[in-house]
């Protein structure tokens, strides 16, 4: 059976030390948060994390509501190979960006069925609260046929991310509380996330 591996991105990362252990670990792509809340970055903290990673690992900038030039602006100056949109972005918007994107859309019927109208490299699925560590029913996602490569978010953690994997099979999962202790990115949990997703697409694959 054909299972492709699942990507995966390890978001809200805020200093290198943790950046170079996700990366070590297998992560495929780490996220820099500039919007605001307690996981966002400097321009010049995600500058010195982008330029401290080692290649074929994707910068991806998470912007919400961010007027176009100050997103063209801070890709450029940190080195971003990608923007994450997280807000209420047009599919306009996202073309005339001129960037790569990924554009996150809540996990329920309306906006999946709108969710051909966005001009992006991704679409990242996430409970309609983003941020707030909690699932969907991912039962949704069945049957949907979406012309962007999917990636899965909300409440992931390594208890639950086997079996949402098996389920969806999305080109990428995206974590970030699901790998923190106490508010803090853990290593030990994102080793734990990252070794669950290739233990589940090795089973499945073989």
């Amino acid at each position: 059976m054909s299972f492709p591996a699942v990507r995966i991105k390890i978001c809200g990362l805020q200093d290198i030390p943790t950046a170079l252990a996700a990366a070590r670990a297998g992560a495929d792509a780490i996220g820099l948060v500039f919007a605001p809340g307690r996981r966002q970055v400097t321009p010049q903290q995600a500058r010195a994390i982008c330029q401290a990673l080692p290649p074929l690992v994707s910068r991806v900038g998470v912007f919400v509501n961010t007027p176009m030039e100050e997103v063209r602006q801070l890709a450029h100056y940190c080195g971003l190979d990608l923007v994450q949109l997280h807000g209420q972005e047009s599919p306009e918007y996202c073309q005339q960006l001129g960037l790569r994107c990924i554009k996150a859309i809540p996990g329920d019927r309306s906006s999946l069925e709108r969710a051909a109208d966005y001009p992006v490299s991704a679409l990242l699925v996430d409970h309609v609260q983003p941020g707030s560590g909690q699932t969907f029913d991912w039962q949704i996602l069945m049957g949907v046929s979406l012309k962007q490569p999917l990636i899965l978010a909300g409440g992931l953690h390594p208890g639950n991310v086997g079996r949402a994997v098996a389920m969806v099979r999305p080109y990428a999962v995206d974590v970030s509380s699901g790998v923190e202790f106490r508010g803090k990115k853990d290593e030990t949990l994102i080793k734990a996330f990252i070794q669950r997703v290739r233990e589940v697409c090795y089973c499945v694959a073989g």
